[in-house]
């Protein structure tokens, strides 16, 4: 009876089945960050058809989870961040009913035949999409359970199995979806609550940068820090070199020129371009403005200083993103320092750049020449650094 529950046509250790069950649980994982997220929501890149029909059949064999349902679901919830709208936001629904109860979202949302029709448009369509894929979902998980229990024994094909169908809805719909917009850190100040997680790369394949993503949601490459790594890239460039992918889109680079004399509609444009690099060069402004205010506080009055080190955990933070009793402290607090409330004032007015959809392009330089004028005659020297660096932007 021994023989039979745990023999297959492998026989293995322990060890080489868990080995197993990681590396086909990567392969899934691949399957989605390079096919369903990079290819297929975002048109990042293009895949070859070859490549990109390995992915689908494999995700229907190891997840049961339709092309074009998945791609609507995060397509809307990109659309829908972080509001009432989106389909699994921790902000509005709770970290703990995100992180455990993802999966069950995911359902509930993919059933909504609105999302579908408005979100889930240009996914494959094929005759094997419709008479395979898509309608009979059910088919490929049994097929890939037989699979298991044949090749490496009844137990231990389970688990494995196991180990693969519950892989995605945690690690994508919980964890992802969960704390990629509740804990970690931010490069950059995007209108959501997205984060960065700590290294987990060999097990998300680099959905673990999730800020990084969400600031340039159409970006093959989700790395943007010399001491991150995104091995979803590696991938890419693999299949790259071997003419099976081709990137469509990068995340903008800056280019920087001569400082000029005046803001232009060319600056203006190069402004919003790359809004997010120029709001992460800001705040290390800021930071340099806080460290100097700071420093001089300390002689004349320590009381205030304390104070200021006090404002220190939300005076870097996306206003945005803060409780109303948090803005109202930074608010009191900034009341101490001139130079730091002006530089945290015009941080608003700049980011406020990039939103006022209803202003023309002369308005809209005329408010550059004018912010540009009014940090350089500030007196506050990162601020008037800052400017001189913001008119260089090409």
């Amino acid at each position: 009876m021994s023989q039979v529950l745990f023999s297959g046509v492998f026989d293995l250790p322990w060890w080489g089945y868990a080995a197993v069950a990681l590396g086909l649980t990567h392969i899934t994982i691949v399957a989605v960050t390079l096919f369903l997220h990079r290819h297929q929501t975002h048109h990042a890149l293009d895949l070859h058809r070859a490549i990109s029909h390995f992915f689908r059949l494999w995700l229907w064999l190891t997840t049961g989870m339709r092309t074009r349902e998945w791609v609507a679901v995060h397509r809307k919830h990109h659309a829908r961040c972080e509001t009432a709208e989106d389909p699994h936001s921790p902000q509005v629904l709770g970290i703990n009913r995100v992180l455990w109860g993802g999966v069950l979202l995911y359902v509930e949302e993919s059933a909504d035949r609105s999302t579908i029709e408005r979100y889930g448009r240009g996914t494959p369509d094929d005759w094997l999409e419709r008479n395979i894929y898509s309608k009979y979902v059910v088919s490929g998980l049994t097929l890939m359970g037989l699979a298991d229990a044949i090749l490496f024994g009844i137990v231990p094909g389970v688990l494995i199995f196991i180990t693969q169908i519950v892989w995605i809805p945690f690690w994508a719909a919980g964890v992802i979806n969960g704390v990629g917009h509740y804990f970690g850190y931010r490069n950059w100040s995007t209108e959501d609550a997205s984060t960065n997680m700590l290294p987990l790369g060999a097990l998300i394949g680099g959905e673990e940068l999730h800020n990084n993503h969400h600031a340039h949601a159409t970006s093959a490459r989700f790395s943007s820090k010399p001491y991150e790594f995104d091995l979803g890239w590696f991938y890419i460039r693999v299949l790259e070199a071997l003419g099976l992918a081709r990137v469509r889109h990068l995340a903008p680079v800056p280019r920087f020129v001569a400082a000029r004399p005046v803001a232009d509609l060319q600056m203006l444009q190069a402004v919003i371009e790359h809004r997010h690099d120029v709001i992460a060069s800001y705040r290390e402004s800021l930071k340099r403005t806080y460290a100097e205010e700071l420093g001089t506080l300390r002689e004349s009055a320590p009381h205030d200083a304390r104070v200021l080190r006090n404002l220190k955990r939300w005076l870097f933070r996306d206003e945005r993103n803060l409780p109303e009793f948090q803005r109202i402290e930074v608010e009191k607090g900034l009341l101490i320092s001139l130079p730091l409330r002006t530089a945290y004032v015009m941080r608003r007015e700049l980011a406020a750049l990039w939103m006022r959809s209803m202003a023309s392009q002369e308005q809209l330089v005329r408010q550059l020449q004018d912010w540009c004028q009014r940090a350089e005659a500030s007196g506050i020297r990162p601020l008037m650094e800052f400017s001189h660096r913001l008119r260089c932007y090409a």
